[in-house]
């Protein structure tokens, strides 16, 4: 597949993604597009925080059973995430980068690639951070066999992190929602019955925190315009005509938490 090809196909997987109403569905779903953008045969995808001793490690599924058969120490030895763990601690640039050109001379070598060999049959990995990610490096690690990443792997991957940017912040911002609006699963249903996009849900959580609409594009990574259109289609969903009458109807409705005396905030009326 032809890079740019791929790229389209990254960019509708990841538009596909955000109307995606299961959160931990959402990185699954990039994990194989991003494969092939960067010329990969594998994907490893790291999310919240994660040391050598704790972490999910989120992987493409033809990857997911070699993983399950590693110890514990050969998964310590994965989170430590060498060479890229220190490369990118010591500097802001989140630009992508291989572990070859990140550890030079001293990657084939490492107990890291030896594992790696073993355990996937691949032979070169490449980093892909999220750009805003701080300590510890959030983001994916791509894996491939036989010659290593070439600078047009780089440039596509570095293309793609916007994107994985955009589904990070709605799979956190779901996840947050779920645990307050309705752990249940109730909170989805509801707003499936008016209708709502995951998107839209994602938009309604935030004019319920009183965010303006600048401050939704940048939390969400999306133009105000874009977030404009999204309240509007909120509004006519909800049969409202404002920011207020909208944040009470949805409170109404369960889809956000209704403010409540001490020890009550965060619950939910019953639909």
């Amino acid at each position: 597949m032809g890079l740019d090809k791929a790229y389209e196909r990254m960019t509708a997987v990841a538009v596909a993604a955000l109307h995606e109403r299961t959160p931990e569905h959402l990185w699954p779903l990039l994990a194989g597009a991003l494969a092939d953008l960067c010329g990969g045969e594998a994907v490893v995808h790291k999310l919240d925080d994660w040391s050598e001793s704790t972490g999910q490690i989120g992987v493409a599924p033809d990857a997911a059973v070699e993983l399950d058969r590693l110890g514990e120490a050969d998964l310590r030895l994965l989170r430590a995430g060498y060479p890229f763990a220190h490369h990118y601690a010591d500097r802001t640039d989140r630009t992508p980068v291989t572990a070859q050109r990140a550890a030079g001379r001293a990657w084939p070598g490492s107990a890291t690639s030896r594992l790696l060999n073993a355990a996937l049959d691949v032979d070169h990995a490449l980093g892909v951070p999220l750009p805003d990610s701080t300590s510890p490096i959030t983001g994916c690690l791509v894996y491939r066999s036989g010659s290593d990443f070439t600078d047009d792997h780089l440039v596509m991957a570095e293309r793609a992190q916007p994107l994985l940017v955009a589904v990070e912040r709605q799979r956190q911002l779901l996840e947050a929602w779920r645990r307050t609006a309705g752990p249940d699963g109730a909170a989805d249903q509801r707003a499936a019955d008016c209708t709502l996009t995951p998107r839209e849900t994602a938009v309604l959580v935030l004019l319920a925190e009183a965010l303006t609409a600048d401050a939704i594009g940048r939390r969400l990574g999306i133009s105000t315009r874009t977030v404009h259109k999204h309240i509007e289609n909120v509004y006519r969903k909800l049969g409202t005509r404002d920011r207020v009458g909208t944040v009470l109807r949805a409170q109404h409705l369960g889809l956000v938490p209704s403010p409540g005396p001490p020890g009550t905030r965060g619950r939910t009326p019953p639909p």
